[in-house]
């Protein structure tokens, strides 16, 4: 058969269009049964992660990146068979995310920050933390940031790299807390009514716990005052209620049992001061002279 000026085989033809059909409705057949060998595999993943208690956070993540790398490796399988060199793509696709690495470094960083902190799990949302000098509840940890909400009702955002890189104080990780008061006294208090009276209020206190039972000890001997402090366990739900409550009481009682507390003093002492006195008292001694 001739067309235009060429000689056509319409056998030859015909095979190589069915033999490329055939490896088009063998690839677009890999891809789809490979995405949903994918899409079962991933369910069946998350399943498993969801069991082992791992944080919800971390567990979508992983199900999302092991669908990713799954959905590359069935769509390379796919054009393979149609003839695409996938060397060629695999490199184009390192070189892109050697790029978009390089691009987005810091985000990188919080985002491996994030994965270490949803895996090892040092606090979780509903958590009342200190992290440096910022301190509130946990409302929300994402893979590249985590949210404090301040007792004031400010929004906190830290990114995850500097959490990582700082001393975290978790404060509701344990069931019960210690309060600790600290009281100063005059020095011509008497010492063992105070501390009675301290311990009477405590051990009455209906959120104190009796075991252990509170504490009370001379803790410093300051400038102005002696130093009694107070340590009385309770549940963290009643940490903060139970300290106002007996700082209000100890002052209460104090006041009615004529215990002071003193405020800071401080001695003056000036060099000569003697001196100008004396001379001032000496000048006034001295008669007046008349004047003419």
């Amino acid at each position: 058969m001739e067309f235009l000026g060429f000689t056509l085989d319409v056998a030859t033809l015909t095979d190589s269009a069915l033999s490329v059909l055939f490896k088009i409705t063998l690839a677009i057949f890999i891809f789809v049964v490979g995405r949903w060998l994918a899409k079962k595999l991933v369910t069946f993943a998350n399943t498993i992660m969801v069991r082992s208690h791992l944080e919800t956070t971390a567990a979508n993540f992983l199900s999302r990146l092991l669908y990713g790398i799954l959905l590359v490796v069935v769509t390379l399988a796919a054009l393979s068979k149609v003839g695409v060199q996938t060397t060629s793509v695999v490199a184009i696709l390192g070189g892109a995310a050697v790029a978009i690495g390089l691009a987005l470094k810091d985000q990188l960083s919080n985002f491996a920050a994030g994965i270490m902190i949803v895996t090892f799990r040092p606090f979780v949302r509903g958590d009342y933390v200190q992290i440096s000098s910022y301190t509130g509840t946990v409302t929300e940890i994402t893979l590249v940031n985590t949210h404090l909400t301040t007792i004031n009702n400010h929004d906190i955002i830290i990114p995850n790299s500097d959490i990582t890189t700082s001393a975290i104080t978790n404060y509701t990780a344990l069931p019960n807390r210690r309060v600790d008061i600290t009281v100063g006294i005059g020095y011509d208090a008497d010492i063992k009514t105070a501390k009675n009276l301290m311990l009477d209020l405590a051990r009455n206190n209906p959120m104190a716990f009796s075991e252990p039972e509170p504490v009370i000890r001379v803790t410093n001997l300051g400038d102005n005052s002696v130093d009694l402090t107070l340590n009385v366990w309770t549940t963290n739900d009643d940490w903060w209620s139970m300290q106002c409550d007996l700082l209000e009481q100890f002052k209460y009682a104090l006041d009615d049992n004529k215990i002071d507390i003193p405020f800071p003093q401080r001695s003056v002492h000036v060099k000569g001061l003697d001196d100008m006195i004396n001379q001032m008292n000496e000048s006034q001694k001295l008669p007046m002279k008349k004047e003419k």
